[in-house]
């Protein structure tokens, strides 16, 4: 029997395509240091937040299934664009041209941050998605902030803890690794608790566009899926 393909609406498209946008961008901007109020942080931190929102919507309005695609998808893009990078910086060029070295340093990851990234990144949307997918259940669709928020503050400490564990370990001292994650880790949950209300606003109008509010009842969490069908137990 031929399968139904399954229906994707323009909104949804949009959205998923925003959320894989920050996140190419925030790996882009990542080796950019900036300091904020005597905090250093990796220039991702102005956009990274912003794919989190952009994945509770997902998450929120369309269920688990939908937004473990977005997931996927943002993960292979990102390898896609890293593999190409490392690439292109490897290629030789011509001695005319001068801005190898300034290219290397934007565009140049090292094998070890790609790692990092990736696996900081897919573990930790998964167990964000995970998380308030199950919260909007356990209360019933009520209270949207302890999902959005509670998911973030797990999903978050995950990434934050694999990233730089991974990406630094053995380059900087104990004190150095413990202090970047602080600082990354409130900087990001602070984000998510100020934008909550511009979270709520964009929930609510996506599921008055959509008529949708889904949840994932008796849903099997299995992260390499890529069913969007039925797949309830």
């Amino acid at each position: 029997m031929k399968k139904r393909m399954p229906n994707v609406s323009p909104l949804f498209f949009w959205l998923a395509s925003f959320f894989v946008t920050c996140l190419l961008i925030s790996n882009i901007i990542a080796g950019k240091l900036i300091q904020v109020k005597g905090l250093v942080l990796p220039a991702a931190v102005i956009l990274f937040p912003v794919a989190y929102i952009l994945g509770d919507v997902l998450t929120e309005v369309y269920g688990f299934k939908r937004s473990r695609l977005v997931i996927w998808v943002g993960f292979a893009a990102s390898a896609f664009m890293s593999l190409i990078f490392l690439l292109t910086v490897a290629l030789p060029h011509p001695e005319f041209w001068g801005n190898q070295e300034a290219y290397t340093v934007v565009l140049g990851f090292t094998p070890r941050l790609v790692l990092a990234s990736l696996i900081a990144y897919l573990i930790g949307e998964f167990s964000n998605a995970a998380l308030l997918s199950k919260i909007k259940i356990i209360t019933g669709g009520r209270w949207l902030w302890t999902r959005t928020i509670g998911s973030t503050l797990v999903g978050q400490g995950i990434d934050t803890l694999l990233f730089i564990s991974i990406a630094f370990w053995g380059m900087l001292s104990p004190s150095m690794l413990v202090g970047m994650m602080v600082a990354q880790y409130l900087w990001k949950v602070g984000y998510e608790i100020a934008a909550t209300p511009l979270t709520y606003l964009l929930v609510k109008w996506v599921k008055n566009q959509e008529g949708l509010d889904t949840f994932d009842y008796h849903l099997r969490y299995n992260p390499f899926s890529l069913e969007v069908e039925d797949e309830s137990v």
